[in-house]
């Protein structure tokens, strides 16, 4: 394999250095034509140092403003692929993983109204969302989660979950990364256990701080998300809201 490697890079660079030279040949020929047509010196030397001054604003144009927005437009395109693979992670998993450990914060009440987030919500309001959930502290009780259907539920989508962190895209977006290695790890936890219901205390407050730290992330996560998908998406965040794990009465079914 290295070998393949590296007689492709080899093919590239030999492919760069012909066409280069390509290139100079038929500069140094279109100058020579230039000069038998017309002979006039002067005018092909002037010709070529005005051509060789412009160079340094090729190079300012093509390196610096171009690239730059090209640069720009793929950014953008490789930020709207992440956000696809984002929201097949909250369809797949995500949201019922969201709706299950929410469920044993005994302090949601305080932040669930502010979490049901609207279709009429502004910017400033998902920023006031933001404060409040800097000030909220996600606990978890582990005694109001079925630690079997959590680790089922995990287990069932290990695969995909595994494929997500394959994906290159993924690591361009470090919190959503950080996201997907918690819940991972919580899987591998989950799993390595046996009867989950004898577990010593020690052990099941190490659990817990696993699921305090999935559930952090992804209620953050969560946000960011509704907040790309109202901006860009109507229709989606329409049925986004229609399954919000924080509201008791949402129903994907559209009310008369």
């Amino acid at each position: 394999m290295p070998d393949t490697k590296q007689s492709v890079m080899k093919e590239d660079t030999r492919w760069k250095v012909i066409a280069g030279i390509v290139l100079i040949v038929l500069s140094i020929l279109i100058y020579v034509a230039d000069f038998l047509i017309f002979r006039d010196a002067q005018h092909l030397f002037l010709f070529f140092i005005g051509d060789l001054a412009f160079i340094p604003i090729e190079i300012l144009i093509v390196s610096l403003i171009i690239d730059h927005l090209l640069g720009s437009r793929e950014k953008q395109q490789r930020m709207e692929k992440l956000n696809m693979v984002i929201g097949m992670f909250f369809s797949t998993i995500g949201t019922p993983l969201l709706a299950m450990l929410s469920r044993a914060d005994p302090n949601i009440a305080s932040v669930q109204p502010h979490l049901v987030v609207g279709e009429g919500w502004q910017a400033s309001q998902y920023h006031d969302v933001q404060v409040c959930l800097e000030a909220h502290r996600c606990n978890i009780e582990s005694s109001r989660i079925d630690k079997e259907v959590l680790r089922n539920v995990l287990v069932q989508h290990e695969d995909f979950l595994f494929r997500l962190v394959e994906n290159p895209l993924v690591f361009e977006h470090e919190s959503f990364t950080d996201l997907l290695l918690a819940v991972n790890h919580l899987t591998e936890e989950l799993k390595a256990r046996g009867d989950l219901s004898v577990l010593p205390a020690a052990d099941q407050a190490h659990l817990t701080v696993d699921m305090q730290r999935v559930y952090v992330r992804l209620v953050h996560q969560w946000l960011r998300y509704m907040e790309y998908l109202r901006d860009h998406y109507p229709y989606l965040f329409s049925l986004a809201m229609r399954k919000n794990p924080f509201d008791p009465s949402a129903s994907v079914v559209i009310g008369g």
